[in-house]
């Protein structure tokens, strides 16, 4: 058996050695249906490359704009660090539905940009590496939904219907370069449809019994 946490550890020292691709800055996403498990993934893996940056789609996302937000992030965001210097931008406040005061995104050796969307087309040019979370959408959505409550029912109507929309027109999978399985103790990491991952594309990190390695 493994050592637990061997795909997080394993693949936060590849990142590390990819080039930068928006400025100095290795941009990471972080993609997958929405209830997939990608903030719990990011959140892990910012901590194992020393509590890198991680810059969450909810906080750019609005209920007006749920994704039509490419140009904010991309003017508040991506261009900055692009320059090497420090980001600013609004977060999204989801109870009040207001923007807030600006937070920092410092133009740090990684950045993890999650959510969904965080694969599309205009993004992944600044993208080191594409993630996506591999788990089918029924799935992701019904565990999305216990999450939240039946205080989010509508919401969750709505944004169903959004994220088809959205994947259907800029679809973020078949452009990813590692897919992400949760399992029961830990995550493996297998190559993407992509296929970049260079001379040991065969890699495959795993945590536990269930790992291939």
């Amino acid at each position: 058996m493994l050592p637990r946490g061997t795909a997080i550890r394993d693949l936060a020292s590849r990142l590390r050695r990819l080039p930068p691709s928006c400025g100095p800055v290795r941009l990471i996403g972080v993609d997958g249906h929405a209830g997939s498990g990608k903030s719990t993934f990011a959140g892990r893996l910012a901590r194992e490359l020393g509590d890198a940056p991680v810059l969450r789609l909810d906080d750019i996302a609005s209920h007006e704009q749920l994704f039509d937000w490419t140009g904010r992030l991309l003017s508040q965001v991506i261009e900055p660090l692009g320059r090497g210097e420090r980001a600013q931008y609004a977060p999204y406040d989801w109870h009040t539905r207001s923007f807030g005061p600006p937070r920092a995104l410092p133009p740090a050796p990684v950045v993890l940009v999650e959510g969904v969307g965080a694969g599309r087309r205009a993004l992944r040019p600044h993208l080191a590496h594409l993630l996506w979370m591999e788990l089918p959408h029924e799935e992701a959505w019904a565990r999305g939904r216990s999450r939240d409550g039946e205080e989010q029912r509508e919401f969750w109507s709505g944004w169903v219907r959004a994220e088809q929309r959205h994947f259907a027109d800029d679809p973020s999978r078949p452009f990813a370069d590692l897919l992400v399985r949760q399992r029961q103790e830990g995550y493996e990491v297998v190559p993407g449809p992509a296929g970049t991952l260079g001379a040991d594309q065969d890699v495959t990190y795993g945590d536990g019994p269930s790992a291939m390695c």
